[in-house]
């Protein structure tokens, strides 16, 4: 089922989400849904937060061959080396868009759709991938990763598309 995606200035946005006590089906529907939200809003990841859902889940597909989409449930990033600086986007702040630095390589670990659990090595789109929808499940979006100028010139384009509350 496609879910309406969250835009800046919701709440749940800024919420810290709850760890999944058990992977089950309910939790099994909501990855499900998140990627055909996903899938239907041409996003490379969406976190529960986005569709209105404070869990620690998020999915994610950077269409290239060799990195299968997937699921990560209660992930958390082990370990981060080096930096690299490229441009993010998000579904929850439609049309804006700014260079963020990020970890060039992250391991993160967390349990897939079935409850299992899997440690994902990401460099390059999967890495950044990864990293941004795990700020999701913290509360944090990606324009709190630029300057305070950035942020600002960020915030005054997304009020006079009015898209809402530029303060949250």
């Amino acid at each position: 089922m496609i879910r309406e995606i969250r835009l800046f200035g919701d709440p749940v946005l800024r919420e810290e989400s709850e760890p999944v006590g058990e992977v089950d089906d309910q939790v099994r529907r909501l990855v499900d849904d998140l990627m055909e939200t996903m899938y239907a809003a041409d996003g490379i990841g969406l976190a529960a937060p986005q569709v209105g859902v404070p869990l620690q889940v998020f999915v994610y597909d950077v269409r290239d061959p060799e990195h299968e989409p997937g699921a990560l449930i209660n992930p958390e990033i082990v370990e981060r080396e080096g930096s690299v600086r490229d441009e993010e986007g998000c579904l929850s702040l439609p049309g804006l868009a700014e260079i963020v630095e990020r970890a060039e390589r992250v391991v993160v670990r967390g349990l897939d759709r079935q409850g299992h659990e899997v440690e994902i090595d990401a460099t390059g789109l999967l890495s950044r991938c990864l990293q941004h929808e795990k700020d999701h499940l913290d509360g944090v979006l990606f324009i709190d990763r630029v300057s305070p100028l950035k942020r600002r010139m960020l915030l005054r384009k997304w009020q006079k598309r009015g898209e809402g509350d530029a303060g949250s």
